[in-house]
């Protein structure tokens, strides 16, 4: 027998369409149906009264978004921004079809804490890197997954690793005075895969 996925629940939504950079909710938003997205990728990220943004996790094809499902199950509204990132589909479970879904089915509600479950491990694994790591460290092995030419502006990046635009530009530097990387407008050039990979493992304070 093959294992259930939300993909298998399609019938029981709307199917929905939305182009690269909208916002599919903010904060204060209702949570009005349960999405599971299809193709393309959801973005989801916080940003706090002093304006600095973090990503908290990117929900992909077969997944489920753990804000959604919170204001769901407790009547909240959200408390982050969902944006698409390229263009993205979906199924749209209306709240009350969720609310019914989980109530009487067993695997819908197996998927559906299953999801939940693995959002929150991460969002821990977010919020101990904001916590306890450098940001020189956390750049240097983000760096080293990147490919050769990494068409990011600084913003990006610090929206990327939560934190300052400035403290990314100053780390940037450094790197390229060490001769592992080469930085141009909107543009990075990763020169020393190895020594910024290196550099990434040592302990943070």
């Amino acid at each position: 027998m093959t294992q259930q996925s939300l993909a298998d629940y399609a019938d029981q939504g709307d199917p929905i369409a939305a182009p690269d950079g909208t916002c599919l909710f903010r904060p204060g938003d209702e949570g009005r149906a349960f999405l599971i997205v299809q193709s393309g990728v959801v973005r989801v990220e916080q940003t706090n009264a002093a304006g600095r943004t973090v990503v908290l996790y990117r929900v992909r094809a077969g997944d489920s978004c753990v804000l959604t499902t919170t204001c769901l199950l407790s009547g909240r509204p959200y408390s982050g921004y969902g944006y698409a990132e390229g263009a993205v589909t979906a199924v749209a479970i209306s709240a009350a079809r969720f609310q019914a879904l989980m109530g009487r089915d067993a695997g819908f509600r197996e998927l559906v804490f299953r999801g939940f479950a693995q959002r929150v491990g991460e969002l821990t694994d977010v919020i101990d890197a904001l916590l306890l790591h450098r940001t020189d460290l956390k750049l240097a092995r983000w760096l080293s997954g990147q490919p050769a030419k990494v068409a990011r502006t600084q913003q990006d990046i610090a929206q990327e690793l939560g934190t300052a635009r400035e403290v990314v530009s100053r780390t940037l530097k450094s790197f390229e005075r060490s001769g592992w990387i080469a930085v141009e407008r909107g543009t990075i050039t990763v020169l020393d895969p190895a020594a910024l990979e290196n550099h990434g493992l040592q302990d943070g304070v």
